[in-house]
């Protein structure tokens, strides 16, 4: 078995993932790095949400040298990771989703870059849809104009005859001001400066804050397209997709409560206010309801 059981020398990299019911790709995605990760001490750290799929049974069973750790209750994404990082022991974390398969032993390009780069806390490799087409897998700060240019990036996205463009686009190495959390590499020193994700983010936008608090501290985030691997997307919220809807702009009015100014927070809700009263006049969605209230009445964010 290809792990990292090596306690000879320092572990390098904590690999985490946090599971919440997985069980139909979590497989996949253990057997991906046992396949394919042949650097020597690094460690596999499993979080579980209180899962009730028998998802950390399976893993108990047949991953006993996986570091399994289960949660009473599911806080979140980036409250999972946060559980792992504390009890990591590596130079580096990275932070992969249960829905990834690795292709290839990624790992030592990005330890090589993170140490030929100092100024550089995140790193994002290339992520790829299941047919091995491009995903769009960094964002502009995010905003009112770099929401637009997201929107408008995955919009072109989605068009086949576009994404030869897009690979040119993305073929090479730079800088960027987000990536996606499906593989998040950081500096572990860094993620415990930044104190973490903010567990106020249950699920989305946890990863844009963490990239640009490390911003803040000078840091600066990095997309290799030199790496790669697949990820299913939107596995783990199908099955809360109406529940995750409300979440979703919960989280977004809470980022923009943290990082942007007043007057863009003003747009936000001016925005989201017209869309879901008008959808929720037509359509009677009591989840638009939901979010016409968050409006009114979301707390002042903790800074």
């Amino acid at each position: 078995m290809s792990t990292n059981m090596n306690h000879q020398h320092p572990i390098s990299v904590s690999i985490i993932i946090v599971n919440y019911n997985g069980i139909d790709v979590l497989p996949d995605c253990l057997n991906s790095i046992e396949t394919f990760i042949h650097t020597p001490n690094y460690e596999i750290i499993l979080i579980d949400n209180a899962s009730s799929d028998g998802s950390p049974e399976l893993v108990a069973e047949k991953y006993p040298h996986i570091h399994l750790i289960r949660q009473s209750e599911n806080r979140g994404f980036g409250a999972g990771n946060n559980a792992g990082a504390k009890v990591a022991t590596g130079e580096f974390l990275f932070l992969l989703n249960s829905d990834t398969i690795l292709i290839s032993n990624i790992l030592p390009h990005l330890i090589e870059v993170m140490h030929s780069h100092p100024e550089v806390g995140i790193i994002g490799p290339k992520l790829l849809n299941p047919d091995g087409s491009l995903q769009i897998s960094v964002s502009p700060a995010l905003g009112i104009k770099g929401e637009y240019q997201a929107r408008q990036l995955h919009q072109f996205s989605q068009k086949a005859s576009n994404l030869d463009l897009l690979e040119q686009k993305f073929q090479k190495m730079q800088e960027v001001d987000i990536v996606v959390g499906a593989a998040f590499f950081v500096r572990s020193s860094l993620f415990h400066a930044l104190g973490g994700f903010d567990e106020n983010f249950f699920m989305y936008f946890e990863e844009s804050d963490l990239c640009q608090r490390a911003q803040n501290m000078v840091y600066k985030i990095l997309y290799t397209p030199h790496v790669s691997l697949i990820h299913l997307k939107g596995y783990s919220i199908q099955k809360s997709a109406n529940a995750m809807a409300v979440e979703y702009r919960r989280s977004q009015l809470y980022y923009y409560q943290k990082h942007r100014p007043l007057w863009e927070q003003f747009v936000l809700r001016l925005y989201l206010f017209s869309k879901f009263w008008g959808e929720f006049i037509t359509t009677a969605n009591p989840n638009c309801l939901k979010i016409i209230i968050l409006l009114f009445n979301l707390k002042k964010a903790a800074v």
